[in-house]
């Protein structure tokens, strides 16, 4: 049985990739070496930020970066080890294992797994939708907080600290600085941001972390008890399996493995957006969903930690003219020729070096205007951001709390605005429109009429704020008996809203009235109709426009004056 060749590629994407030829295959590999020299060392100092082995870097730069290629629809990004991920995996598990540890290693192990098993299930079942419950405010809060306390966590080894902050405090003295490390690391990040300043497609990272290699190897630095990548193993990673935990440690990784889920896809989100809007297709969000869960699994299976799509990776990849999946191929491909051949001549590198491309990369997170611009647009919002930053800051290292509570508070916002919908009283604008008349000073369209539009779906959110406004309005007006609904922006209706559309017709009816409808949407009408609230003769006028409403209410008889 043959299987149709759009269902092979939707479970296959890799299937639909361009065939190679010359011309592409050499625009793939230039692409492809400059992602893939950045991806070695940036691996290594994720590593070190996410407390596992230095070696589980290169792992992670791997085989979940072949899996996310090829089962992914956006093939540009460039998955591995992110900062942000990183931290929010070494600030999981503080407390709870000793870094670098086997049980360490185990539990992030258990995050990458329970993590892509999680996403891979969301896209299975099409809800990449809940996404998109995370605000720009709540995303930018949180990043901004999590960059900061990268910096703050890598500055100790950066300029080379061998106490902690408090003794530096209590007994200021240079004693305390190992300075061959700070020179490594501060010479280090000067050259890397000038780098990214001047040739941002430069692999600068490799350039860097080769020649301190050499310089450190040069000056017998380890001999002199610098602190220095050190030996790693070489080859293939092997299978590995995280074995059970205590359910303690279980119930201690929900939250992590939640908030893990949810930072990692908006990384990927903000590549793969930027990817879409240039090649001009649709993004799959649920595809790519499948994609990166597939290789946070494989990189669980094989001793690693949670992957995601870094956005300097994945931006440098466009910019060096990957056209394909064929350009990550070539980078993987490097990968393993450095993890098989050549992890020998990173042994010599600082660790202060290190620190300098983590610092590197967490910078162009940081934008100090973001609440203010934030500020401009929405108080409300802003509000929001601010908590989330402050709380993610003040919960650390359990910053999840951070983005929780901003989910919360965002949700929360949501639904006031739902439960208070903007319900206006239309009168005629001498332009033509209808506005609202108590803001522009406007005549009521007709004596004893009452005429509103509901910015909003008639549902159990908005129905009551509705039937409020108009109840309240007939007993301080007994002399209202028609009731106008310009309905054209109610587009959904649902059984609480047909309720309160019932009430309202039969207090009209009551007072002897009409309920005049304008505008009435197709899938509103079919629902009253089927509810049995249309019928003619019922007290109730239904027009098309609102010209031709506005033509009927103006022929509404006057009030008879008493003499």
């Amino acid at each position: 049985m043959a299987f149709p060749a759009a269902s092979l590629t939707r479970w296959f994407p890799f299937l639909s990739w361009p065939r190679p030829n010359r011309a592409l295959i050499k625009g793939e590999f230039w692409a492809g070496m400059t992602v893939g020299l950045m991806l070695v060392p940036q691996g290594v100092a994720y590593a070190a930020l996410a407390g596992m082995p230095l070696v589980t870097g290169i792992y992670a730069s791997l085989i979940p970066a072949l899996v996310a290629v090829l089962f992914s629809a956006s093939t540009r990004l460039g998955v591995g080890p992110t900062a942000l991920t990183s931290l929010l995996i070494g600030a999981s598990l503080t407390g709870l294992a000793e870094p670098g540890s086997a049980q360490w290693v185990a539990m992030a192990a258990w995050i990458a797994l329970l993590s892509g098993l999680l996403q891979l299930v969301m896209g299975m079942a099409r809800f990449g939708w809940l996404l998109n419950l995370v605000t720009s405010p709540v995303l930018s809060g949180f990043t901004q907080a999590a960059a900061l306390l990268i910096l703050g966590s890598q500055l100790a080894a950066l300029t080379g600290l061998r106490s902690d902050w408090g003794a530096l405090l209590s007994t200021p003295s240079t004693g305390l600085f190992d300075l061959t490390a700070a020179a490594f690391g501060l010479g280090s990040l000067a050259l890397l941001i000038l780098a990214r300043r001047w040739r941002p497609n430069f692999p600068a990272a490799i350039v860097v972390v080769g020649a301190a290699g050499a310089l450190s190897w040069a000056l017998d630095y380890v001999d002199a008890g610098g602190a220095v990548v050190g030996a790693l193993p070489s080859g293939l990673p092997a299978p590995y399996w995280p074995g059970a935990l205590p359910w303690s440690s279980f119930s201690a990784l929900v939250m992590p493995v939640l908030v893990v889920t949810l930072v990692s896809f908006l990384e990927t989100a903000s590549s793969a957006k930027v990817e879409s809007q240039r090649s001009g297709e649709r993004w799959n969000e649920n595809q790519d969903l499948i994609g990166q869960g597939l290789a946070k699994i494989s990189s669980g299976l094989f001793g690693s930690f949670a992957t995601s799509a870094s956005f300097s990776r994945s931006a440098i990849n466009l910019y060096a003219g990957a056209k394909s999946g064929w350009a990550t191929l070539f980078a993987i491909a490097l990968v393993l020729v450095v993890l098989l051949w050549l992890t020998p001549a990173l042994y010599h590198v600082p660790q202060s070096v290190l620190a300098a491309v983590v610092v590197t990369a967490v910078t162009s997170l940081i934008k100090p205007g973001m609440l203010l611009r934030l500020w401009r647009v929405s108080r409300v919002e802003a509000v929001i951001g601010g908590i989330t930053f402050a709380l993610t800051l003040a919960t650390a290292p359990r910053m999840y709390w951070g983005v929780l509570v901003g989910l919360l508070m965002n949700l929360s916002h949501f639904l006031y605005q739902r439960l208070h919908p903007r319900i206006i009283e239309v009168g005629l604008h001498p332009d033509g429109s209808l506005r609202d008349r108590h803001l522009w000073h406007l005549p009521a369209l007709a004596p004893r009429l009452l005429a509103l539009r509901m910015d909003a779906e008639l549902d159990f959110a908005s129905a009551s704020a509705l039937e409020r406004r108009v109840t309240e309005h007939l007993a301080t007006h007994p002399d209202v008996v028609h009731l106008c609904l310009m309905a054209q922006p109610i587009n959904r209706i649902d059984v609480t809203g047909v309720e309160t559309f019932a009430q309202l017709l039969a207090l009209l009816q009551s007072r002897g009235g009409t309920l005049h409808l304008s505008g009435l949407k197709l899938p509103v009408e079919q629902v009253l109709r089927q509810a049995g609230l249309l019928e003619p003769g019922t007290g109730l006028a239904m027009y098309r426009t609102d010209a031709e409403a506005l033509v009927a209410l103006q022929q509404l008889p006057q009030p008879v004056e008493r003499v």
